[in-house]
């Protein structure tokens, strides 16, 4: 996988590049949103696959499916990235196109998966806490794994905060075989 985002970040770097000049970073966060759901899809990923078309070919499809939602520059892009068969990078680069958006706005997504629901009240307090911990501003997702038995994981880029029951049993075993 991390030769995918390698082969990704270039083209996510002159997307992120051209979208600040332009000053248009939400058009093209959901351009390429939309191509990379596209880019997944089976039907798609059959056609990008098909030698006997030519990348020209390929990125015509590929901009037909796609419909308006892209522009000029967005169809530029999968123009040069059909010429390097690259397509299929399209996920990758929305990822990598997000993250760089994400720090220029001073904003990180983060996950918190809990063993029970989590009540509206302590995903606030979490935000506020996470908030001036990171200092961005913090966008909050959340979702149940009944197999954590009791406490919740905080995932925020790279940092990750275990605090399940099961993580803090590891930690104490792990320090008792120290």
């Amino acid at each position: 996988m991390a030769e995918l985002s390698t082969l990704a970040r270039p083209y996510a770097k002159a997307a992120f590049q051209a979208a600040v000049d332009a000053g248009n970073l939400q058009a093209w966060s959901t351009m390429l949103s939309v191509a990379s759901n596209v880019a997944q899809q089976d039907q798609v990923e059959d056609v990008l696959s098909n030698p006997s078309l030519t990348g020209a070919q390929q990125a015509q499809t590929f901009i037909d499916v796609c419909g308006d939602i892209l522009n000029e520059s967005g169809q530029n892009l999968v123009n040069v990235l059909a010429e390097n068969k690259r397509i299929s990078l399209l996920p990758q680069i929305f990822e990598q196109f997000e993250h760089l958006k994400a720090e220029l706005e001073k904003a990180v997504d983060v996950e918190i998966i809990s063993a029970f629901e989590v009540t509206d009240d302590t995903k606030q307090k979490l935000t506020q806490a996470l908030k001036v911990k990171l200092d961005k501003d913090v966008r909050v997702t959340t979702s149940v794994d009944s197999t954590l038995v009791g406490g919740a994981i905080i995932r925020a880029g790279d940092m990750v905060i275990d605090g399940t029951l099961k993580g803090k049993l590891a930690k104490l075993a792990e320090a008792m075989n120290s």
